[in-house]
């Protein structure tokens, strides 16, 4: 069966467009409609399953209540769970969210922008990736209200919300120091951002800080968009270097590929090499023994971007820009 329209319920309840138009927009208290025509309405609605176009809406009230999200990868376990959160959070606030990922491409970056602006989204939530400043400058220009997690653009002028990914990783760099361990090698990836690049110089730090010499044959740079089979293949050769007693992936599912590796080569993690993977994965705990990974509070992570979003779009003059920086956890399994 054909949905109404908004036309068609007009003449079945026997009122005005104008009517029917106030009562879909929680209006018609303001405009002193009465409860039965409210009722009437209301039922023929319900009956015939009409549903209000949501950009069309959007231009009546200036509100869609949809957020955009714009993230690296979804299928990532890091991005899939915090924006499961973030989700969550806003639709408790009556909004919806929308989201998207970039695979780390600028164009498809700028093309979902164009796309949310054309939804007439209420606000973005980014995950940026250098090279989109200028598009995300319009849009605060423009006066939408944008906030920026896990990854921060400092010449952009709005909100951050993120981990300290340089702390975390000194301290992963230490407890490996603590345990004796003199040869560390770090496994990372070659995109220019800003919380890879922060755990860098915290390893980098970490042995500054103990005496321990920086070597770069024990640091491996990834392409982000090769596949697996080739990172696998430049990992084997790191981990075969006998002289190499423990690694920090510096994401979880670079630390996936190397136990793919570990277990190629029938290399044990025990007492003699020890890992540590950043952002923490089921199958880490799951791993005999299990991973110790370095824990991004996701939960706050959340809970921090949907409070400065929501002060933004409740604000009717701009609101101070802040860096909300939260410690990660480093958790060390057996």
């Amino acid at each position: 069966m054909k949905s109404l329209s908004i036309k068609d319920i007009a003449v079945k309840a026997n009122v005005s467009i104008t009517t029917v138009s106030f009562i879909i927009n929680g209006k018609a208290k303001e405009k002193s409609i009465s409860e039965a025509v409210i009722e009437k309405v209301k039922k023929i609605i319900e009956e015939s399953g009409y549903k209000p176009n949501q950009i069309a809406r959007s231009l009546r009230t200036g509100n869609s209540n949809i957020i955009g999200l714009i993230i690296e990868d979804i299928s990532n376990s890091f991005f899939s769970r915090i924006a499961r959160l973030i989700e969550d959070k806003a639709y408790k606030k009556g909004y919806k969210i929308i989201y998207s990922s970039t695979e780390n491409s600028v164009e498809k970056a700028k093309e979902l922008i164009n796309m949310f602006k054309s939804r007439k989204v209420d606000a973005y939530i980014i995950s940026p990736i250098k090279g989109i400043e200028e598009d995300i400058k319009m849009l605060i220009d423009d006066g939408n209200p944008v906030i920026l997690f896990d990854r921060n653009l400092p010449d952009v002028n709005t909100s951050y919300v993120g981990a300290d990914h340089f702390n975390a990783s000194h301290q992963s760099i230490q407890s490996f120091i603590d345990q004796g361990k003199k040869n560390i090698a770090l496994v990372t990836t070659d995109i220019n951002v800003e919380q890879i690049v922060e755990r860098y110089e915290g390893y980098k730090k970490a042995l500054e800080d103990n005496g321990i010499k920086y070597d770069e044959s024990l640091v491996l740079k990834i392409h982000f968009n090769q596949e697996e089979s080739e990172t696998i293949e430049q990992i084997k050769v790191l981990l075969e270097n006998k002289k190499v007693d423990a690694v920090l992936f510096a994401t979880n599912y670079l630390a996936i590929s190397g136990l793919k590796v570990l277990k190629k080569i029938n290399k044990k993690i025990g007492d003699d090499f020890a890992v540590i993977a950043y952002d923490d994965h089921e199958a880490f705990e799951l791993h005999t023994p299990g991973i110790s990974t370095v824990q991004q509070p996701l939960e706050e992570i959340a809970e921090n971007v949907i409070k400065l979003i929501l002060k933004q779009l409740s604000s009717k003059t701009k609101i101070e820009n802040q860096q909300v920086i939260i410690p990660a956890r480093l958790i060390i399994r057996d």
